[in-house]
């Protein structure tokens, strides 16, 4: 489907993606291009898939392997920590490439924005309490930009902290995914949302941070503007991360 702007559901491999642009299929075309090139690159190197801590690169890996092994140095986790906000970014760069003037590609809570109207990015962290209030108010001069997010309480990704939410903004997307990862790891009380905050924002490239724990938020860094998420549908967008097992 073609003729304006409109959002699409789209699984493959176990993964679910929310895709916005004029022609989707652009998108969908380059994550099916993308998933192939990994799970080859994975096939001669198993590591990549395994490792819970930076690699170095092993003969030629795709270029999505690459951003996916420079993200996972400066956050101290294994590069597949970064896989979702890869794919977002690669696949919605690729409908820029081809013309698309909007492009959103949501991946299991992590996103990648290109866009040259004011998006509102809901941030969901459970059913009660905050959960339901927050969102980001993304102008055009932010794009493109990634807004990644781990949690702890929701979804299949491995998580060792108890994070509600912990919500990277940058402009890597893979970047964003393994920072976001990597923090909410560390998060275990309240008491360890203000260190994590201050060590997350010397990694170099994140813009800003969000946390949340309960009742509890922190914040720091170059973030969006936060404004209450007024979409009663918000809920029902989320793609609850992955549907079964991820073969990758």
């Amino acid at each position: 489907m073609t003729g304006g702007f409109h959002y699409v559901d789209f699984s493959h491999k176990g993964a679910k993606y929310r895709i916005g642009a004029e022609n989707p299929g652009i998108v969908t075309g380059e994550i099916v291009k993308l998933r192939a090139q990994l799970e080859a690159y994975i096939h001669m190197y198993p590591d990549f898939k395994d490792s819970l801590v930076p690699l170095k690169p092993v003969s030629d890996p795709p270029a999505i392997a690459r951003a996916m092994f420079s993200a996972a140095e400066p956050t101290g986790v294994g590069p597949l920590a970064a896989v979702a906000g890869a794919i977002a970014e690669f696949s919605a760069r690729a409908a820029a490439a081809a013309g698309e003037r909007n492009v959103i590609v949501e991946n299991g809570g992590d996103i990648f924005i290109i866009s040259d109207q004011v998006r509102v990015i809901s941030l969901f962290a459970g059913p009660a309490g905050l959960a339901q209030q927050l969102a980001f108010r993304i102008a055009p001069d932010r794009c493109p930009v990634a807004v990644c997010s781990s949690s702890a309480t929701m979804g299949h990704s491995q998580s060792f902290g108890r994070a509600d939410l912990v919500t990277v903004v940058s402009g890597d997307a893979a970047l964003a995914d393994a920072a976001a990862t990597a923090l909410c790891n560390r998060v275990h009380t309240p008491a360890d949302i203000d260190p994590v905050l201050q060590a997350g924002a010397q990694i170099p490239g994140v813009q800003g941070i969000l946390i949340v724990l309960g009742d509890r938020i922190g914040i720091t860094g170059d973030l969006p503007e936060l404004v209450r998420n007024r979409d009663p549908r918000a809920p029902g967008k989320i793609t609850r991360y992955y549907i079964g097992t991820i073969d990758l």
